[in-house]
């Protein structure tokens, strides 16, 4: 609003109108700079501030925390009385840890010349009472080895027939990658996010030329070749009683395009009875993508809030209950602390109680059913006094602030953020989907985009194994060298016993 000084009013009551009028249009001036300090604030701390979302434990917090603990004002801070001498707690020694065992050894002994085997004093000959040994850990690089497959033939001397012998079949017929090659390619790019052009000057290095096209024909046949169990394993996944999603952006080459173009990958983590974490990758984040995939699927999906997955919960016909995220719940009010710190600060401490429960189930032990009685009786009194304290705060705070659109947050989805506490196999927060993302995060800071779709649809086969391999704490390379090798000629019907943890039962049977 503009006005001249001979626009301004004369009368008393214009006058009124007039500063009424000022103050409203700076009062929503003042929410619009706030927004904008606020998102100022999270656009720094996303680029420059640390990731973890931890709080100062200050005088506020534990205040706020006996708060909502207790329920009983703060106490004023009492004189600190002399602690008794607590028992000296044995620390595990710090220093250098031994060397496996399994690893080859060379001993080479560094012995006195026969000169030096006298005594000094009485010329005796000295006499081999001991000896020293330390070790020292060597590095020997990779090596490239040529294997010459002979296939020798047999004819008859008559010239009726004439017979080759037939050798095993390979992953890429007539290509050049043997199995622990193609592995080691695999999982040096999903795995240890080395690109291919890096792998390029690697080989190099060792004296072969591997052109990073080529390499990258390989990855899309092995990919080919994984398809049957990369099905099989998902739904293995989609039987599970909990899933957990989430997804996370992913350049993608266009030649139609100026730049590159947002894909997405999605990523699905089963539950402790199947324990495989699959990934899919769609060109858009629209919903049709998770529809598609968990078509199938009837159990609890556990995501964040996005609308997407509103039509699969939605669904008279299927039975698929939403179960949201506290870990997303408490980063909303996280965020929320420069613009309304005690109410922010009161929510982190309720927060801080709920986990508390969990914490103490995990010491305990305790899953299934006596982790379910356990939140019913302490983290459900918890929740009961969130949804009171949001309900009434709710209409004290400014709308569209950063606090509101967390309690909003909060209350909107209140159903699915109580539903952890019906079963005690679900878990509170959808932490284990979001880990199982930090590789694409990690990986497209080196290999930048992918070059395709299709490229994208490798990436997620491929991937799905190296990181259910790392979940069972199974070598990734070992794995899918043995599959690369024998899944060609294995039966059909007995494709389930390639996938990561049956094949680690078979091969590693001493492991717990």
């Amino acid at each position: 609003m503009t006005t001249n000084p001979p626009d301004l009013p004369s009368d008393l009551a214009g006058c009124h109108a007039l500063i009424a009028e000022l103050l409203s249009e700076l009062d929503v001036r003042d929410r619009k700079v706030r927004q904008l300090q606020h998102q100022v604030e999270q656009l720094l701390r996303w680029r420059y501030g640390p990731k973890r979302e931890k709080v100062d434990e200050n005088q506020l917090f534990f205040e706020a925390l006996r708060l909502v603990g207790t329920g009983m004002p703060p106490a004023p801070p009492a004189d600190p009385e002399p602690a008794a001498a607590a028992p000296a707690v044995r620390r595990k020694g710090h220093g250098r840890r031994g060397l496996p065992a399994d690893l080859p050894r060379k001993r080479i002994v560094y012995d006195l010349p026969e000169d030096q085997r006298h005594c000094p004093h009485c010329a005796k000959s000295l006499q081999r009472i001991g000896e020293e040994v330390s070790e020292r850990l060597e590095y020997v690089p990779a090596s490239l080895s040529v294997i010459e497959e002979v296939c020798p033939k047999y004819a008859c001397p008559d010239g009726c027939t004439v017979v080759t012998a037939q050798k095993p079949m390979a992953p890429i017929e007539k290509g050049l990658p043997g199995p622990g090659l193609l592995a080691h390619v695999a999982v040096s790019k999903y795995g240890d996010h080395l690109p291919l052009a890096r792998q390029e000057g690697m080989f190099r290095r060792l004296g072969v030329e591997l052109v990073r096209s080529t390499m990258c024909d390989w990855m899309r046949r092995g990919a080919e070749l994984l398809k049957p169990l990369y099905v099989l394993m998902k739904q293995r996944t989609l039987a599970s009683k909990a899933v957990q999603t989430d997804d996370t952006p992913v350049p993608v080459f266009d030649p139609q395009c100026t730049r590159t173009r947002t894909g997405r990958t999605w990523s699905y983590v089963g539950d402790a009875a199947h324990p495989y974490t699959v990934y899919d990758y769609t060109p858009t984040r629209c919903g049709e993508g998770p529809a598609a995939f968990l078509e199938d699927f009837d159990g609890y999906l556990q995501a964040d809030a996005y609308a997407g997955y509103d039509a699969i919960f939605a669904d008279q016909t299927r039975h698929v209950f939403e179960v949201a995220c506290w870990a997303h719940a408490r980063r909303k009010f996280y965020e929320a602390q420069s613009s309304d710190l005690m109410r922010a600060i009161i929510m982190l401490a309720y927060v801080r109680l709920l986990y508390d429960v969990e914490r103490e189930a995990k010491d305990q032990r305790w899953t299934g059913e006596p982790r379910r009685v356990l939140r019913q009786a302490k983290s459900r009194p918890i929740l009961a006094d969130i949804e009171a304290y949001l309900r009434r705060e709710q209409p004290q705070v400014l709308p569209k602030s950063p606090i509101a659109e967390a309690i909003g947050y909060v209350l909107g989805n209140w159903t699915a953020l109580m539903r952890y506490t019906e079963d005690g196999d679900l878990e509170i927060d959808n932490n284990g989907a979001e880990r199982s993302l930090r590789g694409i995060a990690v990986g497209r800071k080196n290999w930048l985009f992918y070059g395709s779709d299709n490229g994208g649809h490798t990436a997620a086969i491929l991937t799905s194994f190296i990181a259910t391999c790392k979940r069972l704490r199974l070598d990734p390379f070992a794995y899918l060298r043995d599959i690369f090798e024998h899944i060609s000629a294995h039966p059909a019907n007995r494709l389930a016993e390639l996938l990561p943890d049956q094949w680690k039962a078979t091969h590693i049977p001493n492991t717990s």
